[in-house]
C-alpha cells in the first residue's frame, strides 16, 4: 500500500514538473516577443497607415436638438459638397420658394442660429421631412445675407441629426495640412487633376458620385458637380485620367 502511494506521489510530482516546464517556455516566448516587438510576424493584410488615416476630424454625435444648438455662433465647412440645397432666410423665415442652389465643397458657413421649421411637401431639401426639420441659418464670409440648410429631422419622438456627415468643424486646410500647395489650389478651385487621391477629388468635386465599383482607389468615378459631369479614373488611389466638363 505504501509503495503504491509513493508511485502515485511520484507521478503527481512528474506531471507538475512537466506543466511548469511548458508554462515556463511559453512565458519565455511571450517575454521575448514583447521585448523585441520588431520581430513579430506581420500579417499579409497589414497596410501602412497614411497621414490621411490619422488626421483628426472632429465629430459631435448629436442626438437631440439641444446638441445642434451648440453650432450657433460657430463656423463650419461643407463636407458633403454639392448635395445640400440651401434657401434664403429673411424676415425670420425660410424662403423655400427661392432655392439658392447647392452648397459647394468646403464652403465656410458662419452659423448664426439653429431653428426648427416645416418644409413644404413639394420641396426637396436633401433630408426627409418628418413633421419638422432642424435648419442651420448661416452667412457666408463677408456677406450680410442669411441662408438656411437642413441638418436634421424630427418625427414624433424620433430625432436624427446629420451635422457630422455634412460639416467639418475645423478648417480642412488645417486638418489636412500635409497636402501640398498645388493640391489645395485645385481643391479650392473645385477642380480635379491627375495625381490626386479619391479623398482629395471628393473634397474638390463633392460627394454626388457614381463609381463603377466598390474598390476605392482603383476605379472610375463620375462626379456630378451641380450639373457638371467630371469623370476621374484612379489607380493605386491616384487620379490617372481626368475628363472635365
Amino acid at each position: 500500500m505504501g509503495s503504491l502511494a509513493m508511485k502515485n506521489w511520484q507521478k503527481s510530482v512528474l506531471i507538475t514538473l512537466i506543466s511548469l516546464a511548458i508554462g515556463g517556455i511559453y512565458l519565455l516566448v511571450v517575454f521575448e516577443e514583447r521585448r523585441n516587438p520588431g520581430i513579430a510576424r506581420q500579417s499579409a493584410s497589414d497596410q501602412p497607415v497614411s497621414p490621411d488615416d490619422v488626421a483628426e476630424v472632429r465629430a459631435l454625435f448629436p442626438t437631440s436638438f439641444d446638441d445642434v444648438l451648440k453650432l450657433q455662433n460657430t463656423s463650419v465647412w461643407m463636407k458633403n459638397g454639392y448635395t445640400m440645397p440651401y434657401f434664403p432666410y429673411a424676415a425670420g423665415r425660410i424662403v423655400f420658394a427661392r432655392s439658392a442652389g447647392v452648397l459647394p465643397s468646403l464652403q465656410r458657413l458662419d452659423i448664426k442660429k439653429v431653428i426648427k421649421a416645416a418644409a413644404p411637401a413639394q420641396i426637396d431639401d436633401g433630408i426627409s421631412h418628418g413633421s419638422r426639420q432642424a435648419f442651420a441659418v448661416f452667412a457666408e464670409p463677408g456677406s450680410p445675407d442669411l441662408y438656411a440648410t437642413a441638418i436634421g429631422v424630427m418625427d414624433g419622438a424620433q430625432e436624427d441629426y446629420f451635422s457630422d456627415v455634412l460639416f467639418f468643424y475645423d478648417d480642412p486646410h488645417t486638418i489636412y495640412d500635409h497636402w501640398p500647395t498645388p493640391v489645395w489650389t485645385a481643391i479650392d478651385s473645385h477642380r480635379a487633376q491627375t495625381g490626386m487621391s479619391e479623398l482629395q477629388v471628393r473634397m474638390a468635386l463633392g460627394q454626388k458620385t457614381r463609381p463603377d465599383s466598390s474598390a476605392e482607389g482603383d476605379r472610375t468615378v463620375i462626379y456630378d458637380q451641380a450639373g457638371k459631369q467630371w469623370t476621374v479614373t484612379f489607380v493605386d488611389n491616384k487620379a490617372t485620367a481626368v475628363r472635365s466638363p
